[in-house]
C-alpha cells in the first residue's frame, strides 16, 4: 500500500468504480509525465448522482451541498487516475491543475468558494503534491444536471 492509498483509508474514503466515457473521448491520457483526467461529475460510491447534488448553486443547491459535490468530483478524479496508473496513485509526483465547472444561476458569485471542495480534498489526500493551481467558471448546464464537474492534471513517475 502507498502513501496515498494509505491516506485514503486514513479519510475513509474509498474510491468508486471510475465512470465510463459516454461519447466520443477517453476518460483519460497520458503524455509524456502528465496524467490529464477528463471531467468527472460528483457521482456517489453508487455510480449514480444524488438529487442532493444536481441542479443549479444558488438556485435549487446552495453551498454546503456544492462544496460536497466538488469534494465527490476530486474522489471520481483520484479513481480514473488510479485506473490510469494500474492501481498506483504512490506515480502522483504533484496535482498541476484543476478545472472546475459549477452549474450556477446567473447571480451566483461563490464559485471559488465551491471549487474549495475538491482542491481542499486534493490536498487532504496527497499533502503539499496536492497543492495545484486551478481555474473555476460557472456554466449554465452539466451533464445530468450535475452541480459541478471538475477536470485534472497530474505529473506522474
Amino acid at each position: 500500500m502507498n502513501v496515498v492509498d494509505t491516506k485514503l483509508a486514513e479519510l475513509g474514503i474509498t474510491l468508486p468504480t471510475p465512470a465510463a466515457p459516454i461519447a466520443n473521448y477517453v476518460p483519460y491520457v497520458i503524455t509524456g509525465k502528465l496524467l490529464v483526467i477528463s471531467g468527472q461529475l460528483c457521482f456517489g460510491l453508487d455510480g449514480k448522482l444524488s438529487d442532493k447534488h444536481k441542479g443549479k448553486l444558488g438556485a435549487e443547491i446552495f453551498n454546503e451541498a456544492g462544496l460536497e459535490a466538488a469534494r465527490l468530483c476530486a474522489i471520481n478524479v483520484l479513481a480514473q487516475a488510479k485506473a490510469a496508473l494500474d492501481g498506483d496513485l504512490g506515480r502522483i509526483v504533484r496535482c498541476v491543475r484543476l478545472g472546475g465547472f459549477i452549474n450556477a444561476a446567473p447571480h451566483f458569485s461563490a464559485l471559488p468558494a465551491i471549487m474549495n471542495g475538491a482542491s481542499d480534498l486534493m490536498v487532504e489526500v496527497l499533502g503539499d503534491k496536492g497543492r495545484h493551481a486551478r481555474s473555476t467558471v460557472g456554466v449554465a448546464e452539466l451533464p445530468a444536471d450535475a452541480a459541478v464537474e471538475v477536470e485534472a492534471m497530474f505529473e506522474i513517475a
